[in-house]
């Protein structure tokens, strides 16, 4: 090869053609070699026969919530009541608030949890324990007395779900649009905070081997944590704490109609016409997030039939169909690809409706629109999906989560059909990886692990249609996310011309047996050329 001073040359990896080195100019790679072909660079890493995979690509994430769940008090192990008592007990400071994080209330073999027991733990503080689903939370008598809910309330929430017992008294549950007032009392967020956040998040992405990620909701809505929090993220890029690439998700909330000429359409969008697309390949924005439903574990995702155990109860939406559709195609209109939150099947059918009207009267858009979740799903559906270009991000590591929980509300034959992933490759839809973090553990591998083996926490596999090889599962986490992302063709491939974004392991994950696939250990992990993680 010519001479040619190369900013970095990553020595002996293990590719799938043999060992190779790997040359990287301005963050991408520029060629691939045998070993001892290419000798001046700038600088040279000896991998040592690690193996070489591209980074990592988590389409749906929640950073600032992530990192703030290594802040708060951990009760994501309580199996009894007691754990999350003593928790928050031992975890309680001086801060005017207590916040726990991690909360998965079917795995308490004797809850749900005492009010009554909550408010005498919290000596007089407001406290906050975060579901891990994020579309529910449990309070204290002093947080919902702040919040104006009061313990016997007598007001509901459009959307949401104000828990009560048989004589009226607040349980402390508050599902969906019933958290807005709590909050509401807790935000926004301070710059610093959210910053602080993302680094730590950033941290372990980076140790993973990820380099990308997408955050699905910033700056509005419950899932947001402060009206300028897009600023954080800038700040956290400007300081480097930033070491991911990143693509948010603005929700819906933020958006809003603006003055318009008379030749352009009416559309919901951001001051400045802001809107899907704008950024780079560091911090770019992207889909407008629309939440059509709740979700599983709070029984408020909208199906068509029924939850197995509670007759008249099929979910609901989280505001007026027509109202949300209306909305999301006036969105489109302004040049904003949507991410639409739905998980029952009558929220993915209202979705599917959407795009199909989006994409009928705008065009498909260079960023693709998405359906995030797709907790149930039929052939039918996913051969939509794939027909219009509609990305489904969904969740296999909810398997192992919530699987067995979900499996008994459901249904097993319903179940069957959860989460799918083998079936929309078979459609010849977009399938990327992502994991929801923090409702479920987000490790890249640990995710690959789920696609393969689909396997719930006893064990069950109810959806086995849907395994994926490991080969599938690796370009769902690579090649996957960057069509569902709209960087197709620049990300997801060790290739000439491509980032030069890659994970060294130590291991080949394509040989390993499917319980050993999250066992690979990350020696060291590539953004762009420079190592933001090493072993």
């Amino acid at each position: 090869m010519s001479a040619m001073n190369f900013d970095l040359i990553i020595r002996n990896v293990h590719l799938p053609e043999g060992l190779r080195d790997i040359a990287v100019w301005a963050g991408r790679i520029v060629a691939i070699t045998p070993p001892g072909e290419m000798s001046l660079a700038t600088g040279e890493y000896d991998a040592g026969g690690a193996w070489a995979f591209p980074g990592f690509n988590d389409v749906h994430s929640h950073s600032v919530w992530f990192g703030e769940t290594l802040m708060e008090i951990d009760v994501s192990s309580a199996t009894r009541c007691a754990d999350v008592y003593d928790a928050i007990s031992a975890g309680m400071s001086n801060e005017h608030w207590g916040i726990a994080s991690g909360f998965l209330p079917s795995a308490l073999s004797d809850g749900p949890l005492d009010i009554e027991i909550l408010d005498q733990i919290s000596d007089g503080h407001p406290l906050l324990i975060k579901h891990n689903s994020g579309h529910a939370i449990t309070v204290n008598t002093q947080a919902l007395e702040l919040a104006g809910i009061g313990a016997y309330p007598t007001t509901t929430i459009p959307g949401g779900t104000i828990n009560t017992d048989a004589n009226g008294k607040a349980t402390g549950v508050l599902d969906e649009n019933a958290m807005r007032p709590i909050n509401e009392l807790l935000e926004p967020k301070s710059e610093a905070h959210l910053v602080e956040a993302l680094t730590r998040a950033s941290q372990v992405y980076a140790s993973q081997g990820l380099t990308s990620i997408t955050d699905a909701g910033i700056a509005g809505g419950w899932i947001g944590h402060s009206p300028l929090e897009l600023a954080a993220y800038q700040r956290a890029r400007e300081e480097e704490a930033l070491l991911h690439r990143t693509q948010v998700m603005i929700t819906f909330d933020v958006l809003h109609p603006v003055n318009h000429h008379a030749d352009d359409p009416a559309a919901f969008t951001m001051d400045a016409g802001l809107r899907t697309g704008l950024g780079d390949d560091r911090l770019q924005i992207g889909p407008a997030k629309i939440f059509t439903d709740g979700s599983f574990s709070s029984e408020t995702a909208a199906l068509h039939e029924d939850y197995c155990h509670c007759a008249g109860n099929s979910g609901y939406f989280q505001r007026d169909p027509e109202l949300m559709q209306a909305e999301a195609l006036q969105a489109a209109a302004g040049g904003w690809s949507l991410a639409m939150h739905a998980l029952g099947d009558a929220a993915i059918d209202l979705a599917l409706d959407t795009i199909t009207k989006a994409n009928a009267t705008f065009g498909r858009p260079r960023i693709p629109h998405r359906i995030e979740h797709g907790g149930i799903c039929s052939d039918e559906q996913l051969q939509r999906m794939a027909d219009e270009g509609i990305a489904l991000a969904t969740q296999p590591r909810f398997l192992p989560t919530f699987g067995d929980h979900q499996a008994r509300i459901l249904g097993k034959d319903r179940y069957r059909i959860a989460y799918p992933a083998a079936r929309v490759l078979n459609a010849g839809g977009i399938l990327p990886g992502s994991s929801d973090r923090p409702v479920a553990d987000g490790h890249p591998l640990k995710v690959m692990e789920s696609f393969v083996q689909r396997l719930s926490a006893t064990g069950q596999c109810y959806s086995p249609d849907d395994r994926l090889t490991i080969a599938q599962a690796i370009d769902a986490y690579t090649v996957g996310s960057a069509a569902a992302t709209g960087w197709a063709g620049v990300k997801g491939r060790i290739e000439p011309g491509y980032l030069a974004d890659i994970v060294l392991l130590d291991r080949n994950l394509l040989d390993q047996a499917p319980d050993e696939i999250a066992n690979a250990e990350v020696l060291a992990t590539i953004r762009g050329g420079e190592f933001i993680f090493k072993k």
